[in-house]
């Protein structure tokens, strides 16, 4: 099982509608949307688990691709630790 990183989603995103869309590459066997407290609004990112040749196929299909009007960023998730080290 891997875990995708998905960005730059617009705030008008849900989580049937992404996992539609990551649907057409497999099984998306869990999806969370990081979303506002008060509005509910999606705050543009989120994370969608998949096996690993179908989180691959996503990467491929999807990083780049319009969505709703923004461009989606897709990759698999870093751990906590290397994420702002260069």
């Amino acid at each position: 099982m891997k875990k995708l990183f998905v960005g730059n989603l617009p705030s008008s995103a849900n989580e049937v509608e992404v996992t539609e869309l990551f649907s057409q590459f497999g099984k998306v066997r869990s999806i969370k949307l990081a979303s506002d407290v008060f509005t509910s609004q999606c705050k543009g990112f989120g994370f969608i688990e998949m096996e690993g040749h179908e989180a691959r196929a996503a990467i491929a299909g999807l990083n780049g691709k319009d969505f709703n009007g923004k461009s989606l960023r897709v990759n698999f998730e870093e751990p906590k630790n290397r994420r702002g080290r260069r």
